[in-house]
C-alpha cells in the first residue's frame, strides 16, 4: 500500500499540514492519516501543496491540430464559429487512425502536465473520410481511449450521435466521418463500445452524447436519451451555443432547444448542456429544475466569439458547473476556472461576481469545485475529491513557483486559482500511480515529436 505526504493537503475545503494519503492496491484512498501515523515506505512531497486531480469534462482531442493555424481572417466578410468549423471540417478528413492516437495523445499529455486526471471525450470521429464503415465501428474511439490510457489518464468516451447537418439542410459532405443516420446504428456501436470496455471500468467508461439539436432529430435524441436512462449513462449535448442554432430550432419545432429538452422530459441529474450560452432566465430555470449540469468552455468561448456562459444565473439555480478546454485552443482548467468569473466581469464591469459569501476564499472554492468535483460529476467519474474509497487521483503545485510564493495556507487556494499556470504543477498521480514526475511525463519527449511530424505532414 502506497503513502504520500506533502507539505500541505486539500481537504474539507481548506489547506491542513501533516495529513498524508494512503492508498489500496486497487487505486483508491484508504485514508488521509496524520503524518506520525504514516509507515516508513512513504512518498514524500517535499515544498509541495496537494491537491485533488482536475477533470476536463468537455474535449475534442484531434482538435489540437488545430491550435495557431486558425487565428487569421478569412476571406468571409465575417468570422465565426462556423467558419472556423470550415478549416476544423478540413483537418479532421484528413486524419488517419494513427494521427488521431497521436494528436489525442499530444492533448492528454498537456491535460496531464497541467493536473488533469480525469477526461470527458466528446467523441464524433467515427467513420473513414468517404464515410465508409471500419470494420469496428469504434476504431476512433479506441484510438483516443488507448491515447488517454497510455498517458495516463481516466477518461469517458462520450459517443456522440450525429445524424445531419441541419433541419432541412443540405448533407454536407465534409461530415461524412461523423453520421451513424439512425439511432439503431448508433446505439448497436455504442453497446459494442461498452462491450469492449467492461474490462476497464474504473480507467474507461462510454456516455451518450447527442451533438446537438441541430444533428439529432428528436426521435433519434429521445430514443437514445431513453437507454442512457435505461443505464445509467451520462448524457453531454452542445445546446445553445450559437444563436442560429436556436433559430433553426424554433424553426423546426416552434421552441428552443433547452424548452425542447425540457418539454420531452429529457433533462436530468444526468443531463450535461456543454455551453448553454444563449439561454433565457425561463431555461435556467427549466435546467435547474431537472437538477441538469452545465459544462462552460471558457477559453474556446472566447476563442470563437461564442459569448458567454452565464454562470451567476446557473449558480444561483444551485446547479453544478464543469469545465472543458473544448477545442484545446489552450489546456489550461486554471485559466477555464477564472475565466468562468472574469468574463462575467468585464460584461457587468464588476468584481467578484460569482463570490458566494464574503469570504477570502470562497469564490476559488467555488471555482476550483467546478474544476474538480462538478467535472467528475458531470462525467460520471468517482474522482473530484480526496475521500476514502475514492481514486487517489492527485496533483501537487510547487510552492516556490513564482505565480504562487509567498501564499499563506489560507490565500493559497486564490492565488492557485487566479494566479497559476500548468507550470506550477510538479506531480500528477492518478490511481495511485504517479504520471507526472517534477513537471515532466516519462513519454514526453516520444509524444512530443510524434506529434511534430503530424503537424509537419498535416500542413506542410
Amino acid at each position: 500500500m502506497a503513502s504520500w505526504l506533502a507539505d500541505l493537503t486539500y481537504s474539507e475545503g481548506r489547506f491542513q499540514r501533516g495529513l498524508g494519503i494512503a492508498c489500496k492496491e486497487s487505486g483508491d484512498i484508504s485514508g488521509l492519516i496524520p503524518a506520525g501515523d504514516i509507515g516508513p515506505e512513504v512518498n514524500r512531497l517535499t515544498n509541495r501543496a496537494l491537491l485533488p486531480g482536475l477533470v476536463n469534462a468537455h474535449s475534442h482531442a484531434f482538435q489540437r491540430v488545430l491550435r495557431g493555424r486558425t487565428e487569421h481572417r478569412t476571406r468571409n466578410e465575417k468570422d465565426s464559429f462556423w467558419t472556423w468549423r470550415e478549416m476544423m471540417y478540413s483537418a479532421a478528413s484528413r486524419l488517419s487512425p494513427e494521427d488521431i492516437y497521436d494528436a489525442s495523445r499530444m492533448s492528454f499529455l498537456e491535460m496531464a502536465l497541467s493536473g488533469i486526471t480525469a477526461v470527458g471525450e466528446f467523441h464524433y470521429l467515427h467513420r473513414a473520410p468517404d464515410g465508409r464503415e471500419y470494420d469496428d465501428p469504434n476504431l476512433l474511439g479506441k484510438a483516443v481511449i488507448r491515447a488517454a490510457q497510455d498517458v495516463g489518464l481516466r477518461i469517458a468516451l462520450l459517443r456522440v450521435a450525429y445524424a445531419r447537418a441541419g433541419f432541412e439542410v443540405e448533407p454536407n459532405p465534409q461530415q461524412a466521418r461523423f453520421i451513424e443516420p439512425d439511432s439503431e446504428s448508433y446505439l448497436n456501436n455504442l453497446q459494442r463500445l461498452r462491450s469492449d470496455l467492461a474490462g476497464t471500468p474504473a480507467r474507461a467508461w462510454a456516455g451518450v452524447a447527442p451533438h446537438s439539436v441541430r444533428a439529432v432529430p428528436l426521435e433519434y435524441l429521445k430514443t437514445i436519451a431513453g437507454y442512457a436512462g435505461d443505464n445509467g449513462l451520462p448524457v453531454h449535448m452542445h445546446v445553445a451555443e450559437q444563436p442560429a442554432e436556436i433559430s433553426a430550432c424554433i424553426q423546426e419545432y416552434g421552441r428552443s432547444p433547452v424548452a425542447l429538452l425540457a418539454s420531452e422530459g429529457l433533462l436530468n441529474e444526468r443531463f450535461t448542456a456543454v455551453h448553454a450560452i444563449h439561454v433565457t432566465p425561463k431555461a435556467v430555470q427549466s435546467l435547474a429544475a431537472a437538477q441538469a449540469m452545465v459544462c462552460a468552455c471558457p477559453t474556446t468561448e472566447r476563442n470563437l466569439g461564442d459569448g458567454v456562459v452565464p454562470a451567476d444565473l446557473f449558480l444561483a439555480g444551485n446547479m453544478r458547473i464543469a469545465l472543458g478546454s473544448d477545442s484545446q485552443a489552450q489546456i489550461d482548467l486554471f485559466e477555464e476556472a477564472r475565466e468562468l468569473e472574469y468574463h462575467l466581469r468585464l460584461q457587468k464591469m464588476e468584481r467578484a461576481v460569482l463570490a458566494p459569501d464574503d469570504s477570502r476564499s470562497g469564490l476559488a472554492a467555488r471555482l476550483f469545485a467546478c474544476a474538480t468535483s462538478s467535472g467528475a460529476a458531470s462525467i460520471g467519474a468517482k474522482g473530484g475529491t480526496l475521500e476514502p474509497e475514492r481514486p487517489a487521483d492527485f496533483f501537487t503545485v510547487d510552492l516556490d513557483d513564482p505565480a504562487i510564493a509567498g501564499a499563506s495556507a489560507e490565500d493559497l487556494l486564490t492565488a492557485i486559482v487566479f494566479g497559476a499556470s500548468r507550470s506550477a504543477v510538479r506531480d500528477v498521480v492518478v490511481g495511485g500511480r504517479q504520471i507526472v514526475s517534477e513537471g515532466r511525463h516519462a513519454d514526453q519527449e516520444e509524444i512530443v515529436k510524434r506529434f511534430a511530424h503530424l503537424q509537419k505532414s498535416l500542413w506542410g
